[in-house]
């Protein structure tokens, strides 16, 4: 059985990186991304599979290895 690596686009905005800001600061799920830039033009909510999977594997990431947002 063959194992692929898959590398996923960190810049920010994209939606490993919307997964994992979700999770730092203490947010639910919820997969989207900005294609512009975090914050800049318009929200876009995930839809496919694969956009979901990605979203998810940001936010998976940093519940296990990441920090997370203190307020104190």
């Amino acid at each position: 059985m063959m194992k692929f690596d898959v590398i996923y686009d960190r810049k920010h905005g994209g939606l490993y990186d919307r997964g994992a800001s979700d999770s730092y600061y203490h947010r639910p799920r919820d997969p989207h991304w900005y294609p512009e830039g975090t914050y800049k033009g318009e929200r876009v909510q995930a839809t496919s599979p694969a956009d979901i999977r990605e979203y998810m594997e940001g936010y998976d990431y940093n519940e296990r290895y990441g920090d997370k947002k203190s307020w104190d």
